[in-house]
């Protein structure tokens, strides 16, 4: 089959059904991060930075249940192409009795030990302080991220993407008004600041969580009978791990390096971190595009494996491949057009400003490689099951080179913020060549429920 990358309509029509609710549901989210940054940063720039900090762990919980989620999206998707709902179902209890087991943990740990973790990021008191009070109340919201995830992850793979991105919508607008209101304290709120941006995240959560468990009892959605959650299936448990845990230690390996990144940026002081928190602001709002690609085309090639037709799940995979890279170079545009408007929109110290203006730049050629990658990595090669690759290439990419760089820049050699903020940012371009001669390979074309059925799920 020759690819005809503009051609197939159908194929196009598809992806852009999966895709966009996706994109809009990633934008959002991105953008209460954005909210957050824009409005503490307006009062001050330490609480700006402190909650940029403070919301590593939720990120490194988040880490842990992408794997657990992106299982069940790649398993989802080729038992939904089958046409075999029960299995489906399945699967839904077991993400949803993982994600419920991370909560709890992510919680504890907020409540618990607030300062430990913030001791992790940074040492000036002041930022510790700030964190805390933040971590308090937050860590309350970290208690239903997974099992609403879990929930709009099922409604994406059963073909109701868009209603997942309506409730996403409506949550994150409800995050940010409320945010407004409770950090600067409107309608007769008291001013709470950070405190405020806390409580936001705390009640947007709630909603997102009844939401989708009432969404799920609507008739074509899928919902999970209680007694799944407690009967397990050994075959599908097998294949759910089988898949789940190089995404573990992938997402691991990414999030543990990532916040390592930002620990950096921390210790090398509050322009550094508060020019990080602001650029990371900025990556995160510019790659929901191709993360909503990843995981649209995911889903797509998933459905098409799934469903046997191997040679079609090629094909997509081939367009996709080419759809990444032109998308990179649209990242790097977007990303430099952005950076004189987030320059005009922050309150920074004139150091700060600088370095921003350093990370923004350094940041336009990342996002080839992030693009890229994204799309091939956790949406081609994840729809059939090849989940390996990505922990194999983020040890050699992250781990021996961009993590101990930085470090070494950081705590050995005292290099420039700048320097040191290129060393993080160097993994993802590095890793594009191996990513295209893995992809010729396509060990990533494989039908997943003719090994589970074999088993005899």
């Amino acid at each position: 089959m020759k690819c005809k990358l503009f051609e197939d309509k159908e194929f196009y029509g598809r992806l852009m059904s999966l895709t966009m609710p996706i994109v809009l549901q990633s934008l959002m989210l991105a953008a209460v991060g954005a909210a957050d940054a824009l409005m503490l940063g307006s009062i001050e720039q330490n609480s700006m930075a402190a909650v940029s900090l403070a919301t590593q762990i939720q990120f490194i919980q988040n880490m842990i249940l992408s794997s657990i989620i992106a299982a069940a999206s790649i398993l989802g998707a080729q038992y939904w192409g089958k046409g075999d709902e029960r299995t489906l179902k399945d699967i839904f209890a077991i993400s949803l009795r993982l994600s419920i087991l991370i909560d709890l943990i992510f919680w504890a740990l907020c409540f618990f030990t607030p300062r430990l973790l913030m001791l992790l990021f940074t040492k000036d008191e002041e930022l510790i302080a700030h964190g805390i009070h933040y971590l308090r109340i937050a860590g309350w919201s970290y208690l239903f991220t997974g099992i609403s995830q879990s929930y709009l992850t099922i409604m994406k793979v059963s073909e109701h993407a868009k209603q997942s991105a309506i409730v996403s919508t409506f949550t994150v607008l409800l995050n940010i008004f409320l945010n407004a209101v409770f950090i600067y304290g409107l309608f007769g709120v008291p001013a709470m600041g950070i405190q405020g941006a806390a409580i936001a995240t705390l009640i947007a959560r709630v909603v997102e969580l009844v939401w989708s468990i009432a969404y799920s009892f609507k008739k074509t959605y899928i919902h999970v009978e209680i007694w799944r959650l407690f009967r397990v299936n050994p075959a599908l448990s097998i294949d759910f791990a089988k898949c789940m845990l190089p995404l573990l230690g992938a997402s691991l390996l990414w999030g543990v390096g990532f916040t390592s990144y930002t620990a950096f940026m921390g210790h090398l002081g509050a322009d550094a971190a508060a020019s990080n928190s602001v650029a990371s602001v900025v990556r995160d709002l510019v790659c929901c595009f191709c993360n909503g690609v990843a995981s649209g085309g995911g889903i797509l090639v998933g459905n098409e494996l799934g469903a046997g037709r191997l040679e079609r799940g090629k094909l997509y995979g081939d367009r996709l491949l080419w759809i990444s890279i032109l998308l990179g170079v649209a990242s790097t545009a977007i990303m430099l057009v952005l950076t004189p408007l987030v320059m005009s929109f922050v309150k920074l110290t004139p150091a700060a400003y600088s370095l921003l203006l350093g990370m923004m730049v350094i940041m336009a050629v990342y996002m080839i490689g992030r693009t890229i990658n994204s799309v091939v990595i956790n949406g081609i090669f994840a729809a059939g099951g090849d989940t390996m690759f990505d922990m194999y290439s983020l040890f050699a990419a992250m781990w021996c080179l961009a993590v101990p760089l930085a470090f070494l820049g950081t705590f050995v050699f005292h290099w420039p913020v700048l320097i040191v903020y290129a060393c993080t940012c160097v993994d993802e371009v590095g890793k594009i060549p191996w990513v295209f001669i893995h992809y010729k390979k396509y060990k990533w074309v494989k039908d997943l429920t003719k090994d589970i059925q074999q088993q005899g799920a």
